[in-house]
């Protein structure tokens, strides 16, 4: 039996984690058992889950096999995104440049700020009285 050619990246964004496989094919995406259009039901997720794919012009060299978890839709594309990028990476160091220079290998940091006691939310205060 031959070995399994793959390539992995792990990506995340808020609290979404997203395990990325890249296996030479035709260029199709499987979310956690399901086809892609299915679990990412809006054109826009689709089309940002796809651009490093576009970006490096090997849209039709893999098939993607995923597992997300975590968050919801939005933050579990942009992991997803992070997690083709870093797999990309890892299949040819040379497309790096490339990813780079448009974003798609950069973790966004950003996350829901915690509750703070004495308040209503992160920010937001209980109605102050005078009297």
């Amino acid at each position: 039996m031959a070995a399994l050619i793959q390539y992995y990246g792990t990506g995340r964004r808020k609290t979404s984690t997203a395990r990325v496989f890249l296996r030479p094919g035709t260029g199709q995406i499987k979310v956690n058992a399901r086809e892609f259009h299915v679990y990412f039901p809006t054109e826009q997720l689709r089309t940002e889950i796809r651009q490093p794919m576009l970006v490096t012009e090997t849209a039709e060299k893999f098939d993607i096999v995923a597992t997300v978890a975590g968050g919801g839709v939005a933050g579990q594309a942009g992991a997803f995104r992070l997690g083709i990028a870093r797999a990309l990476v890892e299949f040819n160091s040379e497309l790096r440049g490339a990813l780079k220079k448009n974003g798609f290998l950069t973790r966004d940091a950003r996350m829901k700020e915690r509750k703070k006691y004495g308040m209503a939310g992160a920010r937001k205060r209980f109605q102050f009285s005078k009297r």
